[in-house]
């Protein structure tokens, strides 16, 4: 075929020209897919990567928090003292409990999208969702690191009954005993 505005040429007009442009075609069509194998490697590791992301923060994300809000936080709560040290405490466990949920809940929404990128059926993922939820985890663990935690470690360490009580219920919580030796 010719196009208008472009010098006929005779060899692609014949029978014979038609298969050359076919070699071009499939000659084209070849060199894509040799890039191929070098694309699969990355589409792999984001299958795996979100693979090992849905396991882990199903469980440790979730499970991190409702430890910390059974176990520490009602445990230093109880410790502090009545008055200016409780109220800090209670508001600072009241503070990052709305985190957890708030975290919790921008997980839920990426979570679908990871699970079909695991199982190599999406190609999508929300990249804004994903990096609030990354800065927030970022903020908050470095919330809980600095004010939090050594607060904590002050209230419970008054009393080495209350860190032992603590301790023995994190160690139950992730070491129960064998069903009939209760």
């Amino acid at each position: 075929m010719n196009q208008p505005g472009k010098p006929s040429d005779p060899a692609s007009d014949s029978a014979v020209g038609q298969f050359s442009h076919a070699h071009e075609g499939i000659v084209t069509q070849l060199d894509r897919l040799s890039t191929l194998p070098a694309l699969l490697a990355p589409a792999r590791m984001a299958q795996n990567m979100a693979q090992r992301a849905v396991d882990f923060f199903r469980v440790a994300m979730l499970e991190h928090h409702q430890e910390e809000e059974e176990e520490l936080f009602s445990a230093v709560l109880e410790s502090a003292e009545v008055g200016e040290e409780r109220l800090r405490v209670s508001t600072l466990v009241e503070s990052l409990t709305v985190e957890h949920r708030l975290m919790e809940g921008i997980w839920r929404q990426l979570e679908p999208e990871l699970k079909l990128i695991a199982k190599g059926r999406g190609f999508h993922i929300n990249a804004p969702l994903l990096a609030d939820l990354v800065a927030r985890y970022q903020a908050h663990a470095q919330s809980e690191e600095v004010q939090f935690l050594p607060l904590a470690e002050r209230i419970l360490g008054r009393n080495g009954n209350h860190m032992a009580a603590l301790g023995l219920s994190l160690h139950m919580r992730h070491h129960p005993p064998p069903i009939g030796h209760i």
